[in-house]
């Protein structure tokens, strides 16, 4: 498996890369993201012989045809002592709630931040420790949250060798929360830094010194936000998890409803449908902070300004400018990566784009994904 970036055919000169490049990359030097050059596919019959798995061999199923560089035994070891009881409160890791006759709750927020962020991040920072070990190096994360990346992130990466994570904030928008998990540890390894502003301008901070080529090298800095596709694929599995267990035989169909802000949660659920997962519809949900839901009603994208983002009381959602929407719309207009630059250099300087009227307007009717927004969020407070 190699990975090309959104804008470019491979990474602008440089060949596809393998997986273990493009998880301390982050951000491809393009200014585009990671994606696989193909989709991982399994066959029905493929498909039926996981559905006995529990979920660590369910992630070593879904995950070693992502990492084909890591050798199996030790993607295996990582798998193993990253997704324990102890870490997420049962065996199970995800597991499912029956509220009702066809109606579930994937528990995916019990790891130890009670965000669904842990599966990936306590993975992720195993992974980065493994890499880094075997090419005696060291890594700088840069990342951007607005509540629950960030003491995730955190959490999973204290202490771990080689590792350093610099945090960007918006001050004052956080939970009151997810504000101590983060400002409360005092490991050497960890900068938390408060910017004035909203998250998008965080996110906006990270991507400009990401897409600096040679500055990353200086500092070897990578990420942790679902700019990474590692934090997607790590995400994936729980897709497959949630399948299995809310069905009973092979060729039944489900519907996942996901709160999005960013666009990496959904899109993991995504890419375990275009993996094989029977998905018949994913609903995206939003709250005041529509940007997502406007595009899938209108087809117009139309990244909000500072001004415009509310400040609610679910700010992990309180985000306008999604990083990972950049991969869908790859996959939308035939995986081009000439048109992806066009789209993304009209959101720079015309502050977004439409494909109404366009030949990839009945893809994004035909991909499946509706959406609905709540404007029920109470209006935050400190």
């Amino acid at each position: 498996m190699r990975y090309v970036s959104t804008r470019s055919a491979g990474f602008g000169l440089l060949p596809p890369q393998p997986f273990s490049t493009i998880l301390l990359e982050g951000l491809a030097p393009d200014g585009g993201l990671a994606v696989p050059e193909s989709y991982a596919r399994f066959t029905p019959a493929e498909l039926a012989a996981l559905r006995p798995l529990d979920y660590r061999q369910l992630a070593f199923a879904v995950l070693s045809r992502y990492a084909d560089d890591i050798p199996a035994a030790d993607l295996l070891a990582i798998i193993a002592r990253t997704y324990t009881a102890a870490t997420f409160g049962s065996e199970e890791i995800a597991p499912l709630l029956c509220l009702e006759p066809n109606l579930f709750l994937l528990r995916v927020s019990n790891g130890p931040t009670l965000a669904f962020k842990d599966i990936a991040l306590q993975l992720l920072a195993n992974l980065f420790e493994y890499v880094l070990t075997k090419q005696h190096a060291s890594l700088n994360v840069l990342g951007a949250t607005s509540g629950d990346t960030g003491s995730s992130a955190e959490l999973a990466i204290r202490g771990k060798r080689g590792l350093a994570v610099f945090m960007l904030s918006p001050k004052g928008k956080m939970s009151p929360f997810q504000t101590a998990q983060m400002y409360s540890l005092t490991d050497a390894n960890i900068f938390n830094i408060a910017i004035d502003g909203v998250f998008d301008d965080c996110q906006d901070i990270v991507k400009s010194i990401a897409a600096d080529a040679a500055f990353k090298r200086r500092f070897h800095l990578g990420a942790v936000n679902s700019i990474n596709w590692a934090r997607i694929a790590a995400q994936v599995v729980y897709y497959f998890k949630g399948y299995f267990a809310a069905t009973s035989k092979p060729g039944e169909r489900v519907a996942f409803a996901v709160p999005s802000g960013n666009f990496g949660n959904i899109f993991a659920a995504w890419v375990a449908r275009e993996m094989g997962v029977p998905i018949d519809r994913l609903i995206l949900a939003t709250n005041e902070n529509d940007v997502l839901d406007e595009f899938f009603r209108t087809l117009a994208y139309r990244p909000r300004t500072a001004g415009e983002t509310h400040a609610t009381s679910s700010p992990s959602m309180d985000i306008s400018k999604a990083s990972n929407f950049e991969r869908y719309a790859f996959d939308i207009v035939d995986r081009d990566p000439a048109v992806v630059r066009t789209l993304w250099s009209d959101v720079a300087h015309r502050c977004g784009f439409d494909l109404a009227g366009t030949p990839y307007a009945e893809r994004v009717r035909g991909s499946g994904i509706v959406s609905g927004r709540s404007t029920k969020s109470a209006p935050f407070r400190k």
